[in-house]
């Protein structure tokens, strides 16, 4: 590893000024670009299943409007709860794996509003499960933004190629984004075979971590909700407790005799910053395009966007990290996904001061011995981050301000950097006139990321007329590149509505960036 050298010390941020005049190339011919084949567009068959919550409506007995919809299913026949049942599964059998299972599930929140509910025959209980379950068709309106790392598994292939897994943000009703996944390979003169997709799609099985409370105690406290009911709740919690013993703790404030809407405030966070924090995982024998992270913490429930994934080999192991940024309608927030495998997926908060805005993108290893990142806090500027901790950032350094005409309106990351010889390469974008996004490139010095050793003058990929129109006209946008036998290899969102790839000389870019 190589050591952390020049004005980064190993327990602070390097303290250069972004500056202008970095290291710039003379104006030469636009930097050879091969757009490839492949056209990933959004397929509104793909749907996954989700809880049908009715709207609430006002009924003179007082009850919901989810009782009164399953007291009308209790009093169907029986022989017209087998039929409906049938005929709905028949009709939405081929779109799901396991929908009696899923039906099923459904049931379970909506059980209480049934006095009896062990004495309901198995199809009257699927069936309620049915009327409270709805598809969703994640990627209806866009299949963009993509990123790309080299698979866990790259057995089986031909000498020279490399097989890939790529995520996606999809965008479906009421402009909700998850996070998607495709596979493929690459070879050695850079053509892109996509493995076709799978039909289904689910959203996997959510459970709740180990909270550790060291973490968490730090995360309430940046929330400004730590105080003495806090403190009242997590003390008699374990060093690593679960979500369960989380809310015995919460429920026993009232036998300590603190009044619940004094304390409702302080659960209220206490209950928001654990609901954020889960684990999504799928069967090991669902294909890769059929997994879905779908928003699930109340920090995301509008959206989890533009997961910037690397690949970070770390102590003798290799873990899959991806910071996305979650909105709540509201707000947004960077978030942290952890996977060894792409079957379980760890969600997290991110945490400190420097943990903000979108386009937080992790270097694929430490540097000097702590994790390093790209960032934007301002929405404006590019930002270094250094840490001992990956889910904690107190100080960045601003790296890179606009300069180039197609970037002056704000510039950031296009994903992690990668590592070449020659420094850091990486991929940016940059927002012009007519608020055209372009993607360009900056080389930081391998040992001391704060300097910016070189900047290409001109875009690297701009948007061609047929790339233009779209959900977001005049866009081009990508969360992460890829090298492979001598190409950089960039996924690239088209108008915010498709993804494509393109694939360019590395030597080029090197020699453009270094004027060597």
């Amino acid at each position: 590893m190589l050591t952390h050298r020049g004005g980064c010390a190993d327990t602070k941020p390097c303290r250069h000024k972004a500056r202008t005049g970095y290291q710039v190339t003379r104006s030469m011919n636009p930097i050879r670009i091969t757009r490839r084949k492949v056209r990933i567009r959004p397929n509104p068959d793909r749907v996954i299943t989700k809880p049908f919550k009715p709207g609430e409506g006002t009924f003179p007995d007082g009850q919901s409007r989810a009782r009164v919809i399953i007291d009308r299913i209790l009093a169907m026949p029986e022989s017209d709860v087998v039929a409906t049942l049938q005929a709905t599964e028949k009709r939405f059998a081929d779109r799901h794996r396991h929908l009696g299972s899923v039906l099923d599930g459904n049931f379970t929140p909506m059980a209480h509003h049934v006095d009896n509910p062990d004495a309901l025959s198995a199809e009257r209980r699927r069936l309620i499960g049915a009327y409270f379950t709805h598809e969703y068709s994640m990627e209806a309106a866009a299949l963009t933004n993509p990123s790309i790392v080299p698979a866990p598994d790259q057995s089986g292939l031909p000498q020279g190629e490399q097989r890939f897994i790529m995520s996606l943000r999809a965008i479906g009703e009421g402009h909700i984004s998850s996070i998607e996944f495709r596979s493929g390979v690459v070879d050695a003169g850079g053509e892109i075979t996509m493995d076709e997709p799978s039909p289904y799609a689910s959203t996997g099985c959510r459970t709740s971590p180990i909270y550790l409370k060291h973490i968490f105690t730090t995360k309430l406290e940046e929330l400004g909700a730590f105080n003495d009911i806090t403190r009242m709740c997590l003390d008699p919690l374990p060093a690593g407790f679960t979500f369960e013993q989380l809310e015995a703790a919460i429920v026993d404030l009232d036998r300590q005799g603190v009044d619940r809407a004094a304390a409702f405030p302080t659960t209220k966070v206490i209950h928001w910053l654990a609901s954020s924090n889960y684990q999504s995982d799928f069967s090991a024998e669902s294909d890769i395009s059929e997994r879905v992270i779908f928003p699930a913490g109340p920090t995301e429930s509008h959206g989890m966007e533009d997961a910037r994934f690397v690949r970070l080999a770390r102590d003798g192991t290799v873990v899959y990290y991806a910071t996305y940024t979650a909105y709540d309608g509201n707000q947004i927030l960077p978030q942290l996904i952890e996977t060894a495998d792409f079957i379980s997926f760890r969600i997290a908060s991110l945490n400190g001061r420097a943990a903000q805005n979108k386009g937080i993108a992790l270097f694929p290893r430490k540097i000097g011995g702590q994790f390093a990142a790209l960032s934007r806090q301002d929405a404006e500027n590019n930002f270094l981050m250094l840490s001992d901790d990956v889910r904690f950032w107190h100080e960045s350094e601003k790296i890179q301000i606009p300069e180039r005409p197609w970037e002056l309106t704000q510039l950031g990351n296009c994903g992690s950097p990668l590592e070449t010889e020659a420094g850091w390469l990486v991929i940016t974008h940059g927002v012009g006139p007519m608020r055209t996004y372009s993607l360009g490139a900056i080389l930081l010095d391998r040992d001391d990321p704060c300097r910016v050793i070189g900047h290409l003058k001109d875009p690297l990929l701009t948007p061609i007329e047929t790339e233009r129109d779209g959900y977001v006209p005049n866009v081009v946008y990508s969360c992460g590149s890829m090298i492979h036998n001598g190409l950089l290899v960039i996924p690239f969102g088209i108008a915010d509505s498709a993804t494509g790839i393109a694939t360019a000389s590395l030597e080029e870019i090197l020699t453009r960036l270094t004027g060597k």
